[in-house]
């Protein structure tokens, strides 16, 4: 799908979507569990397929809106019958790769084309170490994947720069394994605020799980138990990154933006409200109310490092192709290994709509200054943040903008469009 926007003035109330990495936490913390409800959860086509999983593994899932009610394995994954297709999860894919270690018998995950090529060794390395069969059917440490022989508790090393969702993966499992799971990290962590989200959800499951000298620990022998059976997902702060983006370069000047569901929470994302800041947005955050209120403003560049936030990059390249300045993203060669190569896409996109981007290994530099955007024909990499990223670039941009690829944002953002349409936004879907 293409989707077509002109320059536009944004304004009104809007909620951010739950969150998907909650979402998909919650979802097979249930699956771990006897029985348990998943509240306002994400139904995109990325948790989708976390609930496949979990069907495989032979619980059962029913869902009625953003109510998902789940019959579990009780942390005794069966074998599924039929290879489990995680689409372009690759939260998923990690996760049930931990999950699959666990069986008896012998699980196959695959995926789509940009799922099958990233990288899944360090995490197949460690099931290994713990007993369990993990092996790439192509031997390069990608997709497809075959997983399983009842891997054991015990201490494994792992790289931290490489996804944070493999410790994350060994975690969730590590609590049903009877011995426990010590992880031991080789290099420095990435993206911690993930594994924050992790043991954050952990906790609410009744899972004891905590951070160590050399990396984390969680104990075997436990049982995922929410408290009364049910767990609430929060609002997404990678998804309010566009929203507050788009409020502070193309608000109306007689009434901001309003983002409800924007409670705090242990996600590393919600630092795009400072972010907006440091450029000179006017942002205002009723944390008990879970508000945020955006205002147009002239922003000037900044430096950010993505360390922690990969997912913000797209966001903070848009706003730094309409500020004035400079805007450096520092530390954000792990962006590479993304849906797409993150980095790349934004330099090459916004070039094409006129932006000058420096790019680097590990730095992208986009200078506001030199830029003055036109709308263009782009291509959205079939990611989803890049399609929303762009999207801000556009509202801004002389003249018309062409993203293709635009129904990718299904993976996160199932109504980003319409939602920007009732903000404002002149967009066509074509």
């Amino acid at each position: 799908m293409d989707v077509r926007l002109s320059q536009s003035r944004v304004r009104g109330r809007t909620r951010a979507p739950p969150s998907k990495s909650y979402t998909h936490r919650a979802i097979l913390a249930a699956g771990y569990s006897d029985a348990a409800v998943v509240r306002d959860a994400l139904v995109s086509a990325d948790t989708k397929a976390t609930m496949r999983a979990v069907r495989a593994f032979g619980g059962t899932v029913e869902r009625d809106g953003q109510t998902v009610d789940v019959e579990g394995f009780d942390g005794r994954p069966e074998t599924p019958d039929n290879v489990i297709d995680c689409a372009n999860s690759g939260t998923t894919m990690r996760l049930v790769t931990a999950c699959a270690g666990l069986g008896e018998n012998l699980t196959v995950l695959t995926g789509d084309d940009s799922l099958r090529s990233r990288p899944q060794g360090p995490l197949l390395d460690a099931v290994f170490d713990l007993d369990g069969r993990a092996e790439s059917t192509r031997r390069n440490g990608q997709a497809p994947l075959v997983v399983g022989d009842e891997m054991v508790g015990g201490t494994v090393e792992i790289p931290g720069d490489v996804s944070s969702q493999y410790i994350t993966a060994l975690l969730m499992a590590g609590a049903v394994t009877d011995e426990g799971i010590d992880v031991e990290l080789t290099t420095e962590l990435k993206s911690a605020p993930y594994v924050d989200i992790t043991l954050e959800v952990l906790d609410d499951f009744g899972i004891e799980a905590t951070q160590t000298d050399d990396g984390f620990s969680v104990a075997g022998g436990q049982s995922y138990r929410p408290a009364g059976g049910e767990y609430s997902v929060p609002g997404d702060f990678s998804s309010i990154s566009y929203l507050l983006a788009a409020g502070a370069v193309a608000g109306a000047d007689d009434e901001p933006v309003v983002v409800e569901g924007a409670r705090p929470s242990a996600q590393g994302d919600k630092a795009i409200v400072d972010i907006v800041r440091d450029m000179g947005a006017d942002v205002e955050w009723d944390q008990d109310a879970g508000e945020l209120v955006v205002s147009v403003a002239d922003l000037s560049g900044t430096t950010v490092d993505v360390g922690d936030t990969p997912d913000l990059l797209p966001t903070i390249a848009a706003l730094g192709a309409i500020a004035d300045g400079d805007t450096v993203i520092e530390n954000c060669e792990h962006v590479r290994y993304k849906e797409t190569d993150r980095v790349t896409a934004m330099a090459e996109e916004l070039a094409k709509m006129g932006a000058n981007v420096t790019e680097q290994q590990d730095r992208l530099t986009i200078h506001g200054g030199d830029t003055d955007l036109v709308g263009a024909e782009v291509d959205g990499r079939g990611d989803h943040r890049i399609v929303m990223s762009l999207t801000v670039a556009a509202l801004v941009a002389d003249g018309e903008t062409t993203i293709s690829g635009a129904e990718h944002v299904d993976v996160s953002f199932p109504n980003f469009f319409e939602t920007m349409r009732d903000l404002g936004v002149d967009v066509t879907e074509d």
